[in-house]
């Protein structure tokens, strides 16, 4: 068995430990529990290769009018502007690509 040492926030060592006394387990029981858990839910032949992170090329939203512009361009966007919901649809059609690796 290895020992080792990890640094974890205090409130997610006290909630932990809470839990380890409510199932009248050790702290260390808890962990390899935790671990075991979590590395069956992701076995390593089935965890992707991080590809390396490029950033995308710049979008032309044939937009005819600067949307910052108006000085009300905050309002605008909240309120869906058809100029904002252009950029948001052109935006998740650009992240869909990447995720499909295109």
């Amino acid at each position: 068995m290895i020992k080792t040492q990890v640094q974890i926030p205090d409130e997610l060592f006290e909630r932990a430990k809470k839990v380890a006394a409510a199932k009248e387990w050790s702290f260390a029981e808890l962990v390899r529990r935790g671990l075991e858990q979590m590395t069956s839910r992701y076995p390593a032949g089935e965890i992707r290769e991080a590809r390396a992170w490029k950033l995308p090329a710049a979008l032309d939203l044939d937009l005819r009018e600067d949307p910052f512009g108006n000085e009300a361009w905050r309002e605008e966007i909240n309120l869906g502007s058809g100029a904002s919901r252009a950029i948001a649809d052109r935006l998740r059609e650009e992240a869909a690509r990447y995720e499909s690796g295109e």
